[in-house]
C-alpha cells in the first residue's frame, strides 16, 4: 500500500496528458531516455493522448501517482495486451515515476496495482492457460530493472535500437543485383505480397505479436516503401517511412527477404533504397530496431551502411 502523502488514482483523460509528460521529461537524464528513439522515447503530451487513446479503457487501464495535495503527478503506469503468434497473451505494464520520488515504496505499489489488474484482466479473458505477465525497461535503467528483477521478472529479449546519423553519406549500392532482379517502389497491388514477406519472416520468431493485413493496412504508408523483385515475384522490402512527430527521422520499420532469395545480397541492396526514399522526402537521420531474438536481426548488414547501436531495451517476463 502507498502511504501518505502519496495516492493512486485512475487516468482522467485530457487533464492528464501535460502532467504525464512531465513525468516522462523528468525521468529522462536519470534512466538514458533518447527523446529521438523509434522504441522508446520521451513522448509528448499529444503523443500520450494519442497512445492513450488507443488504449481499451484508459481510465481503467492506467493510473496516476499523486503527491501531496493530491494535484501533483509524480508517476503513471500503464497497461495494454495482445496475442502473440504462437498463442500467447502478453499483458504488458510500463510505470515511470520521477526520481526523486523513488527508493519510498511507490514503484513496488505502481508494480502491486498492475499486477492486480493484470490477474482481473486475465479471468475476465479466460486467458489463465496461455497468458504471462510482461514489463520493459531499458539497458540504462538501473531502478525499473532492479525492481523486477527482485520481484521475480526473468529476461527474455532485448530490442537493440541503431541509427544512422547522415543520410547524405550512404554509402555506394557496390555490386549490381543479380540478373532479372529490378527495385522500385510498393504500389497497392503489391500489398498482400509485402505484408506476406514480412509475415514469412518472422516464422520462427519468438515472442512476435500477431500482425494481420488488416492492421498492415491501417498503417501503410508507402511513399518510402521499396521492394525487389524477380519478374513479377517480390523477393525483398524494406518498409521505410518518416516519423510522424518528427519528418527529420525515417525509421526502416521492416527489412524483409524471403528465405530462397538470401544470400544475394538483395537486403542490402533495398535497405539503401528505402534509405534514399527517406532522404528524398527530407529525413536527415534514420533509425530502426531489432530483436536479440530474431534470427535475421542482420547487424553486419545494418552496421555496413553506416548504422551505429545506441540503447538496448530490454523485454522482461514471469508467470500469471
Amino acid at each position: 500500500m502507498l502511504r501518505d502523502p502519496y495516492a493512486l488514482r485512475p487516468y482522467r483523460d485530457a487533464e492528464d496528458h501535460e502532467a504525464m509528460a512531465a513525468v516522462r521529461r523528468g525521468c529522462a537524464a536519470r534512466d538514458g531516455a533518447d527523446a529521438r528513439s523509434v522504441v522508446e522515447g520521451v513522448p509528448t503530451a499529444a503523443e500520450i493522448a494519442e497512445t492513450s487513446a488507443a488504449l481499451d479503457a484508459p481510465d481503467r487501464n492506467q493510473i496516476l501517482v499523486t503527491h501531496g495535495d493530491g494535484r501533483s503527478v509524480v508517476g503513471y503506469a500503464t497497461l495494454r495486451w495482445w496475442e502473440e503468434r504462437d498463442g500467447t497473451w502478453l499483458y504488458l505494464h510500463r510505470g515511470h515515476l520521477l526520481p526523486e520520488h523513488r527508493g519510498r515504496g511507490v514503484g513496488t505499489a505502481m508494480l502491486n496495482w498492475a499486477e492486480t489488474r493484470i490477474r482481473h484482466l486475465i479471468a475476465q479473458h479466460g486467458t489463465a492457460r496461455t497468458a504471462v505477465l510482461g514489463a520493459n525497461a531499458m539497458a540504462s535503467d538501473r531502478d525499473s530493472t532492479e525492481l523486477l528483477l527482485g520481484a521475480g521478472y526473468g529476461r527474455v529479449f532485448s530490442l537493440v535500437e541503431l541509427e544512422l546519423p547522415d543520410l547524405r553519406q550512404l554509402p555506394d549500392p557496390g555490386r549490381l543485383l543479380p540478373p532479372g532482379f529490378t527495385l522500385g517502389p510498393i504500389g497497392p497491388a503489391d500489398y498482400r505480397a509485402a505484408w506476406q514477406t514480412v509475415v514469412d519472416s518472422y516464422a520462427n520468431a519468438p515472442f512476435t505479436e500477431t500482425w494481420t493485413f488488416e492492421d498492415f493496412l491501417a498503417t501503410a504508408d508507402p511513399a518510402c516503401w521499396r521492394a525487389v523483385r524477380q519478374g513479377g515475384r517480390i523477393a525483398g522490402v524494406a518498409l521505410c517511412s518518416l516519423r510522424r512527430h518528427d519528418r527529420t527521422v525515417g525509421e526502416v520499420e521492416e527489412l524483409s527477404v524471403s528465405a530462397d532469395f538470401r544470400r544475394l545480397g538483395l537486403g542490402r541492396a533495398v535497405l539503401l533504397a528505402g534509405l534514399r526514399a527517406l532522404h528524398t522526402q527530407g529525413a536527415r537521420t534514420a533509425r530502426l530496431y531489432t530483436g536479440t531474438a530474431n534470427p535475421h536481426r542482420s547487424y553486419d548488414l545494418y552496421e555496413s551502411v553506416g548504422f551505429r547501436r545506441l540503447n538496448e531495451y530490454v523485454r522482461y517476463r514471469r508467470s500469471n
